[in-house]
């Protein structure tokens, strides 16, 4: 145990819910300060940890390991006692998973200014949701990782059925279901790796995965059974992510849910699928994910190109954004499928770059919406005469989400492509169809909202305060950094590779 660095990191929010508690309902101004000063505290502890995290080693920091869950389960591969640890640890991905997720929970919570009504209620759960996405990250193991997942789940059910708009109640259930049951498969996975090796600590697992298979079949582990834990890890994790068929829910939560709650959604949480395939499905059976990884790169594609296509024929800008999303995490199945270093550098890449740029151009759709009562392409032309910052904000997001050079998303995108391009190159060419495709929708859509004729709903609208152009000038700066900078990213996601490369199926 080297520190309680990450404990305090992800229950620091608890200091904001326990202070909103003593602050009467009617002090809406109150408890909106005390909501986004909450997050500025698990902000800086995240810098800390990314500031002190050694880039040139290549295990696991900030260890914290405590004695948890004692008892006796006679089932278990060799029977006996059986301890849970409290086991949490960053590697050079997730540390970058935890700045992110202060990141943009800070910014979130600046953009829920636009909350009319309880917002008492609203930033205690959003302050509980910060809690889970946290902890999902610092996690080591399996049922500590669970329960921060659960955690997620149900403060974003009311926050989205509570505070969104018209359809939000179908949304919000839609969102519960499908994450729902994603969560019981993964759960069903969780309890059987924990029958067969008698421990839920990432490593162990590794370890024990790693044996030789003739010991895995003397323990009926076999190749076929790896296999199927593996697929069912899949489909648990490709509805967070979301994978085409399994995504419609998510297109129904970023129309509905409120824009501070989206930028966490699209930003954050589907991250966690992201995560989730790479920490469980390439760490523990790297065996069997080479197996399918042509599959897992197909599903790539047809996600780039079917959420491409979709976008492309929108007339709401947060349907052209929410078929965006599908397309744009079709990269990082893509990078993983490719199982190249290049390729899986990339999809890394992607999470983070993705996270930045879905958030800044939900950040502003929302912001729009707010001053128009609308979000309609056609509704919104002419944006760059009233309101010609935030259009200048707009072009930029869309143009860092269609993989302009010198912005997050062209690093991203080039390396995911350029592993797929080494081990299969007819499917890459294939792929590449949807970075055209999504330069079409993303230019259409920027560019009819941003020129063209004024429409009624703009005339009368002002120009957004300097407050709340503060979210979008920082994703922005962020977003070019990345872009001009990748080292920034790149020093600290290569540690986690090596590992993964090494075979050893650890990601530490």
């Amino acid at each position: 145990m080297d520190s309680i660095l990450l404990s305090a990191l992800i229950f620091s929010p608890i200091v904001g819910i326990l202070v909103l508690l003593f602050v009467p309902k009617s002090e809406e101004a109150a408890i909106k300060w005390v909501g986004f000063l909450a997050t500025l505290l698990p902000l800086a502890l995240a810098f800390i940890v990314y500031f002190g995290f050694d880039n040139t080693k290549e295990t696991l920091q900030f260890i914290e390991q405590y004695n948890w869950i004692n008892f006796n389960l006679q089932a278990l591969q060799n029977g006996g006692d059986f301890t849970v640890s409290y086991e949490l640890g960053v590697n050079g991905l997730t540390v970058l998973l935890l700045l992110l997720t202060a990141i943009v929970s800070t910014l979130a919570a600046a953009a829920s200014v636009w909350i009319k009504e309880q917002a008492k209620g609203y930033f205690m759960l959003f302050l509980l949701l910060e809690i889970g996405m946290l902890g999902v990250f610092a996690s080591q193991n399996l049922l500590l990782f669970f329960i921060f997942f659960e955690i997620t789940l149900i403060p974003t059910f009311f926050l989205i059925g509570k505070w969104g708009y018209l359809d939000k109640e179908k949304a919000a259930y839609s969102f519960l279901i499908y994450n729902g049951l994603g969560s019981a498969i993964l759960l069903i996975v969780f309890i059987i790796l924990y029958m067969k090796a008698g421990t839920m600590n990432y490593t162990g697992l590794s370890a024990f995965l790693s044996q030789s298979p003739e010991m895995l079949e003397r323990m009926y582990i076999g190749d076929n059974f790896r296999l199927g834990l593996l697929i069912a890890l899949l489909v648990a994790l490709g509805v967070k992510l979301p994978i085409v068929p399994l995504h419609s829910w998510m297109l129904q939560v970023h129309v509905q849910a409120p824009p501070s709650i989206v930028m966490i959604h699209s930003g954050i949480l589907l991250k966690i699928g992201a995560y989730g395939l790479y920490q469980f499905g390439v760490g523990f059976f790297p065996g069997e994910f080479e197996k399918i990884a042509f599959w897992i790169a197909l599903l790539g594609v047809i996600n780039l190109l079917y959420g491409a296509f979709i976008a492309f024929v929108q007339i709401d800008f947060k349907r052209v954004l929410a078929y965006s999303s599908v397309s744009h995490m079709g990269i990082v199945l893509i990078g993983l499928g490719s199982l190249t270093d290049a390729g899986i550098q990339g999809a890394m890449f992607q999470v983070i770059s993705h996270g930045l740029i879905s958030a800044l151009l939900f950040f502003l759709v929302g912001l729009m919406y707010q001053r128009t009562g609308t979000s309609l392409i056609t509704h919104l032309g002419g944006m760059s005469r009233v309101m010609p910052v935030t259009a200048g904000f707009l072009l930029a997001g869309g143009l860092a989400s269609l993989g302009l050079p010198g912005m997050s998303g062209f690093v991203s995108e080039f390396m995911a492509f350029l592993g797929l391009f080494e081990v299969m190159p007819v499917l890459a060419a294939i792929g590449t169809l949807g970075i055209i495709l999504t330069a079409v929708y993303m230019l259409r859509a920027v560019l009819t909202i941003t020129f063209g004729e004024t429409k009624e709903p703009l005339v009368t609208i002002k120009e957004a305060r300097f407050v709340e152009w503060i979210p979008a000038l920082v994703l922005t700066f962020l977003i070019v950094l990345i872009g001009v900078y990748p080292a920034v990213l790149s020093d600290m996601l290569q540690l986690t590779i090596n590992a993964m490369m090494a075979g050893r199926g650890a990601v530490v």
